[in-house]
């Protein structure tokens, strides 16, 4: 929470400009490359990410590079990716990416199906005003700490809970039999829709993730 706070704080202007000065670069499709990493960098949540993106495309930006740019950022951020090295460096890695792909592809649906039309309709939408104004340095950064723990805390209790229930009520052998290597095709439908209607937030997921590799290394 400290690291992406201090991301939110003092680096997310620098990133959403570097976004900015890309728009008159001839990279074509390949844009939508350095418009992923660029929208997983950003510390944004989803609600903040579209009124920026709709603050670029009115001035320019192309569509393709907004549609990498919106997916990656929704996906992952630079909080959740540091959350996510709780679960070891590899499971990091497999989910920038992912993550990184997911918002390449976008990019790429949004070239081939629509070319250089508008895909997106902005109308209505206006950047939010920053919540990090305040002049003192170490108070914008506190204040903005607060926020991330009250936007976090909730759900990562959440996955506390679950993954001790998990632990208490869900045989680990049987668990990791239906996810196993016997059934790597359902195990990834299932986890997959079982992800729908189980919401949390990316940290909140955490801990049960956690119970569930540890489930597979005791099997």
């Amino acid at each position: 929470m400290v690291i992406g706070s201090l991301v939110s704080v003092f680096a997310k202007d620098a990133i959403h400009n570097c976004f900015g000065r890309i728009r008159d670069k001839k990279w074509g499709i390949f844009g939508v490359v350095p418009a992923s990493l660029l929208g997983i960098a950003s510390p944004l949540c989803m609600y903040g990410t579209i009124p920026i993106a709709a603050s670029f495309s009115r001035h320019g930006m192309r569509h393709d590079w907004l549609a990498a740019f919106m997916m990656s950022s929704v996906l992952l951020n630079p909080q959740l990716l540091f959350y996510s090295t709780a679960l070891g460096g590899t499971a990091m890695a497999v989910r920038l990416f992912s993550c990184t792909l997911c918002g390449i592809f976008a990019g790429l649906a949004v070239h081939f199906a629509y070319g250089k039309k508008m895909f997106f309709d902005f109308a209505g939408f206006e950047p939010r005003a920053s919540h990090d104004t305040d002049p003192n340095l170490v108070m914008r950064f506190l204040k903005n700490l607060g926020r991330n723990v009250r936007a976090t805390a909730l759900y990562f209790l959440i996955g506390v809970l679950l993954s001790a229930l998990f632990q208490r009520y869900v045989p680990a052998d049987g668990f990791a039999e239906l996810f196993g290597k016997r059934n790597e095709g359902f195990g990834v439908l299932m986890a997959a829709t079982i992800g729908v209607p189980l919401y949390a937030c990316g940290g909140g997921t955490i801990p049960l993730l956690q119970q569930w590799l540890f489930s597979f290394l005791l099997k």
